[in-house]
Order: C-alpha cells, then structure tokens, then sequence
C-alpha cells in the first residue's frame, strides 16, 4: 500500500466532498489503522480520510489526554442530524492548515448518527470539544476547511502566508 500523507492547503482535492463508504471490508480497516498512526504522529486529536488523499466519508479521533490509554474512535458515514446553540472553540486547529490557529463559530450541542469500523450504527450526543471536533472532522468530509468558516480578512492573511511560503520554495 502507498504511504498515506497528510495533505494540506491549498490542495484543491480538501474541498471536495467525500462519497460513502459502501462496505467496511479489510481494505476499510487498513485505511483506519493507517489513519490512526499518522493522527497520533502528528500528533492530532482527528482526521477525515480526504485529508490523506482518501475520498471516503470516515474519519478516526481520540480526545483522551496523551498521557492515559488510547481511546481511537472510528467513524463511518457520519452526519450531523441535530444541532444547538453556539459556542466559540477558541484556537481551533488542523493539520491540514498548518500552523494557524483561529477560534470558530460552532454549534454547542451535535447529534451525529453514524456507523463504526463493526458496522455497528452509532449515536453520538457531543457538546465541548468532542461537538467541536465532530464538527471539524465532518466538514472535512463535507469538503469545508475551518478557515472557510474563520472571517475573510484573518482567512486572507492565511492564504496570503500561505501563498508567499509556496512562492518562496
């Protein structure tokens, strides 16, 4: 198998939407383990299969602190069904936005109703960072960076960045 990287912006391919996964076969499992070590390498808290090169609606997370036992969740074909309230996630991250950090518009409470890597169905009632992180790993899937969500003159100074390193190489 190929070695999966982490793409970053401005790789056009983050902002396509992802297609579902049809089947959670072995080759689906392998792309979960391989998603699973590049997140704890990073080191991240999430990450979307589009954000390896991977158009597949899953994407894995683990939010327990570095320092106790793994807790990697995998989720497949996840929507976010019920929504409420506002909060701001306050310097808010991605490892496919390099070196930015922004606090984000998101909604308080998600309701998200999904499958796990057993085909199992899901329902996940998330507020705090979990809401916060379900919400930045499905609008990956949905092809929607943070930045999309940040105001244009702070996502402007990013692109501008962004666009003199890339010039710069």
């Amino acid at each position: 198998m190929e070695t999966l990287k982490i793409l970053t912006y401005p790789d056009k391919f983050l902002s396509e939407p992802t297609k579902p996964v049809e089947n959670i076969d072995e080759k689906t499992q392998n792309l979960v383990k391989d998603m699973a070590s590049i997140m704890y390498q990073a080191p991240g808290i999430g990450l979307a299969a589009i954000q390896v090169g991977i158009n597949k609606s899953l994407l894995v997370y683990d939010i327990s602190p570095r320092d106790e036992k793994r807790s990697l969740q995998v989720l497949i074909n996840p929507r976010i069904v019920e929504s409420e309230g506002t909060t701001i996630s306050e310097d808010e991250g991605c490892l496919s936005v390099p070196d930015f950090r922004a606090n984000v518009k998101r909604a308080a409470f998600v309701l998200v109703e999904c499958f796990d890597n057993k085909e199992k169905p899901l329902r996940i009632e998330a507020q705090g960072l979990l809401a916060v992180l379900l919400q930045h790993e499905i609008d990956h899937l949905n092809g929607i960076l943070f930045i999309d969500r940040i105001s244009s003159l702070k996502r402007g100074i990013y692109k501008r960045r962004v666009k003199k390193n890339l010039n710069n190489k």
